[in-house]
């Protein structure tokens, strides 16, 4: 490594100034990064989705948990590219299985949840340290910049789910209108009869789109602060000016040590007569040992101005000087002397517990006033008698899975409007059918449905009114609801009659219930 080769001023920086130096080192090699984590990690996202199909979560979890050993092929373009020998994406990829050998099980163990990675991950890519000197040198880095390396994290997770959930979004917003008309998000993650685990995938997939822009980014960030972290400790920045320097001098070392030869030969002459020897006077004069040294620094250390002891038995406010006591104390009023001389004796104790008293009871006044005030809410919710409001009777839901249950919206002949309806829009004749259905049981069953209840809710309230015949028509028409509402599959031809015939037996003037 040759500080002199490198692509970025090797300087000190605040902790945001090196995440954002790592940020443009990123966009310097963005295609490079972004292209070599794509590489790397889609086919590995491929092959979880398919031996997990029946199980997105967990294949998109393990590929979340990978992340730290697909971390490292970033660190190590990043690393070479800041000295001037940025790889091609080639020479990233061979050498990728390679990263992947030193200390890979801790780092999907036991250091997997560490909110410092990408700060500490050099420490073993880069000085290749591990074992008692990895904890020693992360001892010594964690001292600075590992409290940025943890926010970094933490923002990163944040961004990360943003960005997920925009994508879903906007996923959805472009979906034609049609399709968007008839897709409804709730009753899609709500239907029974459907498998929607390809809904699933694709956004796990989003969660990888997402990955192959922003961890590249991650990854320069703790590198940066890593660089950061090093250029303080091993004062780089010196060096390179040392070395400047050097280049500098390198151009008058000859003339100067050709100067230095030819002196004249005088000037050692009168060097050494002028020099005193160890047996002048002076020195002679001189019994100081090591011993008697160290005693006579210690003496001197003792005492003013090196220091100044003094002994205080009582409170006082400030640096008060002993020179000023007697004008402090004229000047100080009478009560809060007679408070200092209290406080000087064993009643401070007393009034400590006082003070302690009064806040306790502060606490308890203040939960008790809190309580008492929302006496109500408490009575709602705490207590096991149903209040008032409970004993009022609720307004029946006039709408459900955006249908019209108002009677008066409904034609008089639900079965004969049905039929005349198959042909010509079969979707309004299903839609129909089910609307009268809740709407009978809304008024003539009494049966408690609310605007956001599912169709199997609706079933399984249906259940509990123990009417079998009742049941088995809803069965049947919910199915056939549910492929032509969400399906956009046709019921077969003999569903028609065999609806038609169930409605008139079940809510006919004449039929009975």
């Amino acid at each position: 490594m040759r500080l002199s080769d490198a692509t970025v001023v090797i300087r000190p920086r605040s902790t945001w100034e090196a995440m954002d130096l790592g940020v443009l080192l990123n966009q310097r090699h963005r295609r490079l990064l972004m292209t070599s984590w794509a590489i790397v990690t889609l086919p590995v996202f491929a092959l979880l989705t398919w031996l997990l199909w029946n199980s997105p979560s967990l294949a998109v979890f393990i590929f979340w948990w990978l992340k730290p050993a697909f971390e490292r092929l970033p660190l190590y373009i990043l690393s070479k590219a800041l000295f001037g020998e940025t790889p091609t994406l080639k020479q990233a990829l061979r050498q990728w299985p390679r990263l992947l050998k030193p200390q890979l099980l801790a780092s999907l163990t036991w250091r997997r949840f560490s909110l410092a990675r990408s700060f500490l991950m050099p420490v073993v890519q880069l000085e290749g340290l591990g074992g008692q000197a990895r904890q020693h040198r992360l001892q010594v880095l964690l001292q600075r910049d590992g409290g940025a390396a943890r926010w970094l994290t933490i923002i990163g997770v944040h961004l990360e789910s943003a960005l997920w959930v925009g994508l879903m979004v906007l996923f959805y917003m472009l979906l034609p209108q049609q399709v968007e008309i008839d897709w409804s998000w709730q009753a899609l993650l709500s239907a029974a009869t459907q498998d929607w685990r390809w809904l699933e995938h694709l956004t796990n997939l989003f969660y990888v789109l997402v990955l192959i822009i922003w961890e590249p980014i991650y990854v320069a960030c703790g590198f940066s602060l890593y660089l950061n972290r090093r250029t303080v400790l091993e004062a780089w920045d010196i060096e390179l000016v040392f070395r400047r320097l050097r280049q500098r001098l390198s151009s008058i070392a000859v003339p100067l040590l050709l100067a230095l030869v030819l002196m004249p030969a005088t000037q050692t002459v009168w060097a050494a007569d002028s020099a005193i020897s160890p047996d002048s006077p002076r020195l002679l004069d001189q019994p100081l040992t090591s011993q008697a040294s160290r005693d006579s620094i210690k003496a001197i250390l003792d005492q003013p101005p090196f220091k100044n002891k003094e002994t205080v038995t009582r409170y006082r406010f400030g640096e008060d000087k002993p020179t000023a006591e007697n004008t402090n104390d004229d000047q100080t009023p009478e009560w809060l002397k007679a408070l200092l001389r209290l406080l000087d004796n064993q009643h401070f104790g007393a009034l400590a517990n006082l003070i302690e008293v009064l806040l306790w009871a502060t606490v308890v006044g203040a939960l008790g006033l809190l309580i008492w005030h929302y006496r109500d809410w408490l009575r709602a919710f705490v207590s096991r008698r149903p209040s008032l409001k409970d004993k009022i009777a609720r307004p029946l839901p006039q709408q459900a899975f955006g249908l019209d249950l108002d009677r008066e919206s409904l034609p008089t002949d639900i079965a004969g409007t049905a039929e005349s309806l198959w042909h010509s829009n079969p979707r309004e004749a299903l839609g129909l059918l089910y609307r009268a259905l809740l709407s009978h049981l809304l008024h003539d069953y009494d049966l408690a449905l609310k605007p956001a209840d599912t169709e199997g809710q609706v079933l399984g309230r249906i259940e509990q009114l123990q009417q079998p015949a009742l049941l088995a028509f809803s069965k049947n028409l919910t199915g056939h609801w549910q492929n032509m509402a969400y399906g956009h599959r046709l019921p077969p031809a003999q569903s028609q009659r065999e609806l038609c015939d169930g409605w008139r037996a079940l809510f006919s003037p004449g039929a009975s219930r």
